[in-house]
């Protein structure tokens, strides 16, 4: 597995790719966000982690050019503990955040995990599950609307291969935090509405109207 880090904060970058080599990942760095657009775009990578505030190009914009050609994994680093920054990260397509000072033990966990879901559990060559105008080839981790394929994030792929395989079934916000995201965000879940609206955005007709990504009121969300 690869791992490409960006922060322009040399010092934090040399410790990361320390730690993640040791884990038996390879590590290519780099220190601005534009740095990372070129480098995610040119080069192969199962991972990246990005720094928000960098010089010339922030990782939020970074991240954002990135989603243009990409849907691989991004976990954002953030100095700001506020919800607002968070969920910033998410609107722009990152599908992790960890705030500094951080636990190096986490981190490693939470590229472990992401990229555990981003490979998918082992299925049979071509599962194809399909409901209404909407497939899911689950071998390949595509998502198909009318026969196009829809570019999804990991974390928005998890999220409704889960309520597709579960149809009728509610899910609470704090239900699909724990499922699809492995561990709770502790009063911040916002962060599965920001998910379900750019499902809905990406795969329904009519988002304001949705014929699958349902919500329950005053409960969760399931499909239909």
């Amino acid at each position: 597995m690869k791992i490409l880090v960006v922060d322009d904060e040399k010092t934090l970058v040399k410790g990361i790719k320390f730690n993640l080599e040791n884990e038996g990942y390879q590590v290519e760095c780099a220190y601005d966000g534009a740095a990372a657009v070129e480098l995610a775009r040119n080069g192969v990578f199962d991972l990246l982690i990005l720094d928000v505030m960098m010089p010339e190009v922030d990782g939020l914009e970074a991240c954002m050019r990135i989603r243009e050609f990409s849907n691989v994994p991004i976990i954002m680093l953030t100095a700001k503990s506020d919800d607002t920054d968070k969920l910033m990260g998410f609107e722009c397509g990152a599908d992790d955040y960890l705030t500094k000072p951080f636990n190096i033990l986490e981190l490693k966990a939470r590229v472990r995990a992401l990229l555990r879901r981003a490979a998918g559990v082992q299925r049979s060559q071509g599962a194809i599950l399909t409901v209404g105008d909407l497939s899911l080839n689950t071998e390949e981790r595509v998502a198909l609307r009318e026969g196009q394929a829809v570019e999804l994030t990991a974390k928005e792929y998890d999220l409704i291969e889960l309520l597709m395989r579960n149809p009728r079934r509610v899910y609470s916000r704090e239900n699909l935090m724990n499922v699809v995201w492995g561990y709770a965000y502790a009063g911040d879940y916002r962060t599965v509405d920001v998910h379900i609206r750019r499902l809905r955005e990406k795969l329904e007709k009519n988002p304001a109207e949705p014929d699958h990504i349902m919500t329950k009121w005053g409960v969760g969300y399931y499909f239909k």
